[in-house]
């Protein structure tokens, strides 16, 4: 077990799922947990957990990350109080489902919630990052993947698939790890993506798509390999499919792709104006 005391670590959607596993599991390696969640009560019963297991005190932040404007105010409040940030775990994500359902910002909600907000929030963070290197961001993307069509991003064309919604704002994440590694190199953050486990056995995979084929302490074990592995200090870039290195879909391998994304995705963030 690592040994985390000293350690400063975000992880969103952290109250239920995976997220809540890796909360824990953080808080009894001795990390201070910055936990994320979406309602007041649920986050206050998990920061009472974190309290009781681990040493070092937990904090909660509250946003619904279906909107920027509380992705901007979330970043904002971690800023003012956080001294240093170690590792950044952009975890919280919306299942496939049948419905098409838009953002507060008006951006199909799978896009806005498990890319756009996961984008937004690590560049309104990457000073803080920039200043505890050696940092790290970790990206919990799925092996569900496809490819962007950039023609239509939001997917208001033909028969709407909850599938192609989630696979297609997965790769976006892992697009987004590529190239902010690029941009990031030399700075000591590093950034990686993980499928942490097939269909665990979490609410989202369970309302999305049914039964489930694998334990959440098997996906915990992945993603905390990369957060918290000495081993994988330098690495980044990546694509892992549990604890392993795996091969994304191709589109994530091609730079023009890449370079679109980021573009479409500063403007919707509203990064491009800043």
């Amino acid at each position: 077990m690592e040994d985390l005391r000293g350690s400063v670590i975000l992880v969103t959607g952290a109250t239920d799922g995976l997220g809540r596993r890796l909360a824990l599991d953080l808080a009894v390696r001795g990390a201070t947990v910055l936990a994320h969640g979406r309602r007041r009560e649920r986050l206050d019963g998990l920061l009472g957990e974190l309290g009781a297991r681990g040493d070092a005190p937990a904090r909660g932040y509250l946003a619904d990350l279906a909107c920027l404007d509380e992705v901007r105010r979330m970043a904002g409040e971690v800023l003012d109080a956080e001294e240093r940030l170690d590792v950044l775990v952009n975890n919280a994500g919306v299942g496939a489902g049948d419905k098409r359902l838009v953002s507060a910002d008006g951006h199909e909600l799978r896009f806005a919630v498990n890319h756009l907000a996961g984008f937004l929030l690590t560049r309104l963070l990457l000073d803080l990052l920039r200043a505890s290197a050696p940092s790290r961001v970790v990206n919990v993307a799925s092996i569900g993947q496809a490819a962007i069509d950039f023609d239509d991003v939001m997917l208001e064309r033909g028969t709407f698939s909850g599938f192609r919604a989630y696979a297609q704002s997965k790769l976006a994440q892992i697009l987004s790890t590529i190239d902010l590694a690029e941009e990031l190199e030399g700075s000591g953050v590093d950034v990686n993506a993980v499928h942490p486990a097939t269909l665990m056995d979490t609410t989202m995979v369970r309302e999305s798509f049914g039964t489930p084929r694998s334990t959440v302490r098997e996906g915990a074990d992945a993603a905390l390999r990369l957060i918290a592995d000495p081993e994988l200090e330098g690495v980044s870039g990546r694509y892992f499919e549990g604890t392993r290195e795996g091969a994304a879909d191709p589109q994530a391998y091609d730079p023009e792709a890449r370079a679109e994304l980021r573009r479409l995705s500063l403007r919707l963030t509203g990064l491009e104006r800043a």
